[in-house]
């Protein structure tokens, strides 16, 4: 097995190959290493959506929510993705922005998912239970 360490900096392994060994340490829980192999793979654009959606995930599974978002974001904003893709990166982003609470944002997400999936998911019930939980500003009556 070669030293990983080495292989960080080796011009010779690939975008693909740097993707592929950060699925690998993604699931043997090795989120950080995980990451770094993402973050090199990411310069492939053809790669650079589903990398950055990677390392979203890992954030997400470490915990790091906050850190989530704009990795899910950045996948987001790669190109090309195909809508199926946008609209699994959207949801993910969706559940992180509803663990952080930030109802605006996370309605936004499930409301671009519904417009381009009505059928997705769970999205439906998630709209109307945060729409019913959403604060509302009370008005004075004279």
């Amino acid at each position: 097995m070669s030293d990983p360490v080495k292989d960080a900096s080796d011009p010779e392994v690939s975008p693909a190959e740097r993707y592929e060994r950060g699925i690998a340490l993604k699931q043997a829980g090795l989120h950080k290493a995980a990451i770094d192999q993402f973050e090199m793979a990411a310069v492939d654009r053809l790669l650079a959506v589903k990398a950055h959606a990677q390392i979203g995930l890992c954030y997400k599974l470490s915990g790091r929510y906050e850190e989530a978002v704009p990795a899910f974001q950045k996948a987001l904003k790669s190109t090309p993705a195909s809508s199926k893709e946008t609209v699994q990166i959207l949801y993910v982003l969706g559940r992180t922005l509803e663990s952080l609470g930030r109802v605006a944002e996370t309605l936004e997400a499930y409301r671009w998912i519904r417009r381009e999936d009505p059928a997705y998911r769970d999205v439906a019930d998630r709209i109307e239970q945060l729409s019913s939980r959403r604060p509302t500003v009370a008005t004075k009556k004279s």
